[in-house]
């Protein structure tokens, strides 16, 4: 997963949430001053938005399962091809980190 892809991936939902959160802030701002009408259509566009946002991380969720799922399959592919690398691989990075937690 590259860093162009995970930023493309949030600005979607940073730009849901930026607005969800203006939105609140505005009601907030203006709740004495508001009435009827005005509040209702506040907080009809701030449900809207709120339900923006969740749909925006729900898919954002699904992505970062399915990019999971890839990365594991790759590493499972890679060890099953690679056995004695992957071994060495492990046992090294078993190594530094006794090393590291043994300095404590």
């Amino acid at each position: 997963m590259s860093k162009s892809t995970d930023t493309a991936q949030q600005d979607p939902l940073q730009a849901e949430f930026k607005a969800l959160i203006e939105d609140a802030e505005r009601l907030l701002q203006n709740a004495a001053s508001l009435a009827g009408e005005q509040a209702d259509e506040l907080r009809q566009h701030i449900q809207l938005n709120l339900q923006r946002a969740r749909n925006t991380l729900a898919e954002s969720g699904e992505t970062v399962r399915q990019q999971g799922d890839a990365v594991r399959q790759a590493g499972e592919t890679y060890v099953q091809q690679n056995p004695w690398q992957a071994l060495g691989i492990a046992a090294g990075i078993g190594l530094l980190l006794g090393l590291l937690l043994g300095r404590r």
